[in-house]
């Protein structure tokens, strides 16, 4: 039988992720964490480019089309208030994070074909048991706000049987408190030295952190504001991908160039 894998949480806020590995396996190949490292490294330019076309994005529609005054940006913004007030003056509801979190990974063990054996969470920890893990699996809580997304499956739920349409408004509330729920949790672990991120690589697992979780707010942007659609945000993901190609392709030029000797 193939050996089993498991995803464990010690009873403490730091998480671990265990692998077992087939007795007396020997490394014969390179190690996947410096395969990693060098994909994190390719994952730069891609995250530099989303950015830049996010936040162009963001500063035109609040500032040309007055997306600072509607009534989404301010119920969004109200809900991030309240939790961020909530988050540095009260109790950190350790508990709920910690169940979110390990709810996150066990539903994306069952996305992945897996089997979860075994769910515990308590205030201090908590852990899963599963026959598979993988690099999605172990990132899956710092990228997919899980409350958000069980706000946002209610409100669609109950849209079946009655008009939500006058509550859409608690409902980006809502989609605020619980996405800066998911950013500051994210943040506040990830300086803890989370063992989850060793599963590929630091570096790598924060690059795929960012650049998930900036898609996420990119959508979010899209749906939220008449003035940014898909297509017009695409063209200029697009636009912003070739200049920012052929600015780093000149300056390699000009960098051998320079660097090459020069006969007289």
């Amino acid at each position: 039988m193939p050996a089993k894998r498991a995803v464990r949480k010690k009873r403490s806020r730091p998480r671990r992720l265990e692998v077992a590995a087939a007795a007396g396996a020997l490394p014969t190949h390179v190690p996947k964490r410096w395969v990693k490292f060098v994909v994190g490294l390719f994952l730069l330019p891609p995250a530099w480019v989303l950015t830049q076309t996010f936040f162009t994005a963001f500063a035109r529609t609040t500032l040309q089309d007055a997306f600072w005054s509607s009534a989404e940006f301010w119920f969004f913004s109200l809900g991030v208030i309240l939790w961020l007030v909530a988050f540095f003056g009260l109790p950190r509801p350790l508990w709920l994070y910690v169940f979110g979190h390990e709810l996150t990974h066990a539903i994306w063990v069952l996305l992945m074909g897996g089997r979860v054996h075994h769910f515990e969470v308590s205030r201090q920890g908590g852990h899963i048991l599963a026959d598979r893990t993988n690099t999605w699996i172990a990132l899956a809580p710092y990228f997919f706000p899980i409350y958000s997304v069980l706000a946002i499956l209610i409100y669609g739920l109950c849209g079946l049987f009655f008009d939500v349409g006058p509550y859409r408004y608690l409902l980006y509330a809502v989609i605020g408190v619980t996405w800066a729920f998911h950013l500051t949790f994210t943040v506040w672990m990830i300086t803890k030295g989370q063992p989850d991120l060793h599963y590929g690589g630091t570096f790598f697992s924060i690059m795929v952190i960012y650049l998930l979780n900036l898609t996420l707010l990119a959508v979010m942007l899209i749906l939220a504001s008449p003035q940014v659609t898909w297509r017009g945000f695409g063209r200029e993901l697009l636009q912003n991908a070739i200049d920012f190609t052929a600015w780093l392709t000149l300056t390699f030029n000009d960098l051998v160039r320079n660097q090459l000797p020069r006969h007289f």
